[in-house]
This record gives structure tokens, sequence and C-alpha cells, in this order.
């Protein structure tokens, strides 16, 4: 069942320059700034929660970072993954950086022939980071402080997953597969739900308060697409409904991901990815560059 509901909305204008086309962001609860990064310029850049001071965080390339893609923070440490954009010999790369000092704390490479990108990250209470790749089926797992990159899973049943979340008791990650939304029990690795592909086309996606809530962005039809809460029975195992908390009209460029602080949601309304060619990594049309809004909105 979609339901869809009116939401009360602020835009906060990112003084950030208009050629970063960012992919991630997160936010720190602490200090309250929002970072974002960059898949043109392989970078990632900071300012306050309502737009001041904006500065570099990691410049082009520091710690070999790559084009960049999903982030989480934890404590004082910010996660980001990065993939080189090529087809043939990529590399996708994870950075730990301490938020305080901008210190590297470690990397990881996945350097092979297979094709690969890490999309996005989910981090356990016992520090297990678990990494989508959206060009297999493969979920990768990391035990911190360990530098092993182990496969989790690897299965037809969850093709293709870009967002992912866990549940506050690590029992079940979430994963935001080509079929839909997926459940795995985290211990067995079991696939507990039968995923819609009503659920799919799902981007970022995050856990709050023992329900879902993802950015939709993956169909044709941009009236399916928006900003949705995916509600969770009372074992947080399946998805009872979904509701659509903002619609994605003419005004937004290709949301992806989000963070929630204090019971707000916070978006980039237009990364304008649809203005950067990645096989180049060049802009289309400059002409077209604007200034970056992050919408701000109530999780319900």
């Amino acid at each position: 069942m979609i339901s869809c509901s009116v939401q009360k909305t602020e835009i906060i204008e990112l003084p950030f320059e208009q050629d970063l086309f960012p992919e991630g962001i997160a936010i720190d609860r602490r200090t309250k700034k929002v970072y974002l990064n960059s898949l043109k310029n392989k970078k990632i850049v900071s300012s306050t929660i309502d737009g001041y001071n904006p500065e570099n965080f990691l410049v082009t390339n520091e710690y070999n970072y790559l084009s960049g893609f999903g982030m989480t923070i934890k404590g004082d440490t910010l996660y980001a993954l990065g993939n080189s954009l090529t087809t043939g010999k990529n590399k996708s790369i994870l950075l730990l950086l301490q938020l305080s000092s901008g210190d590297l704390i470690d990397s990881y490479f996945l350097d092979n022939s297979d094709f690969h990108y890490w999309n996005d990250l989910a981090i356990s209470s016992a520090n297990e980071i678990f990494i989508t790749d959206s060009e297999s089926n493969k979920i990768y797992r990391i035990q911190r402080p360990n530098k092993n990159i182990e496969i989790y899973l690897d299965s037809e049943q969850i093709p293709n997953s870009n967002g992912i979340a866990i549940s506050d008791n690590d029992e079940y990650l979430y994963l935001a597969s080509k079929k839909g939304i997926c459940i795995v029990k985290t211990a067995s690795k079991k696939l507990v739900n039968k995923p819609s592909e009503g659920y799919s086309g799902v981007d970022g996606l995050k856990f709050y308060k023992k329900n879902l809530y993802g950015i939709v962005n993956g169909w044709k039809n941009q009236s399916k697409n928006g900003l949705f809460k995916f509600t969770l029975n009372t074992t947080e195992s399946e998805i009872l409904e979904s509701k659509k908390l903002i619609e994605f009209t003419e005004n937004f460029n290709t949301p992806t991901t989000f963070d929630i602080l204090n019971g707000d949601i916070y978006f980039i309304m237009n990364t304008q990815l649809n203005n950067f060619d990645e096989k180049t990594n060049k802009i289309i049309d400059v002409n077209k560059l604007e200034p970056y809004k992050m919408m701000k909105t109530k999780a319900e």
C-alpha cells in the first residue's frame, strides 16, 4: 500500500562550487556540520548545517580518494567511499577520516579485474562495515580494525544493491536491490522477506526509529520517485506499507542520498548528475550549473 503526505520543508542554499556533483552526504550530529563529496573533483567539502563557513575537508585526490559515493559518520569518524569511473580496471576505496583533525585513520582498496562500484555502506555497533556493490550481487564486509575485505554475500536473489541500512540491534540488513528492498538476517545471511518490485529504484536508505526511509529516483515515470517512509512490522523483518513524504517535482534534479539529524531528513535537491559525463569527467553544459540546495523535512 502506498500513501502520500504533505510535508513542511525548508530549503538551505549551500555556498559550494557548482561543479561538485555530490553523490554522498553526511552530517556530524556533534558539530552540526554537513559533508558533501564530489564525483567530478574527488574531494569532500563541509559547511555548517545552515550553509555557512564552506571549506574543503579533503582536497582533490588526498589520501588517493576517488570520485565520491556513499558516506556515513560514526562518532568522530567519517567513512567515505569512492570509485574510479572507468569501466575497465576500475578501483574502489574506503577512507576512514577523523572529523576533528581531518587525519586519515585507515583506508581500504579494492583493485581487481572485476568491474565493481562500492556504492553505499552501513556500520554495525560492533564496527562491522557492510558495503554494497551496485555492479554485482556482492555485499562486502570489513570487521574493524582488521584489514581483510571479505565477500559477506553474493546472491542472485539480491542483485545490484545500492542503498544499505542496518537495524539498531544489528539483527537485519536492508538492501536496496534491483528487485526491491531485501531484508537479510545478519547472522545467518538469509533473505527473510519477499522483495517487491514496487519498492525498487531506491538510492539512499536509512533505518530510523524502527522504520526505513529511502530516496527513490530509479523510475522513468517521475511520479513514482520521491522521498519515502517504509513502515516495518514489529520484528523489523517485513515492509508493511510505504508513504511518499516528498514528491519529486520539476524543481528536483536527481536527489540521491540523505542523512537524518534530530528527526529531520536532509538531502540535496539538485545534485545535477545529469549534467556530468562520467566517461570524460566533464560538465555537459557549464551554463546549466546552479547553486546546490539542501532540503530539510521531518521524518514522520
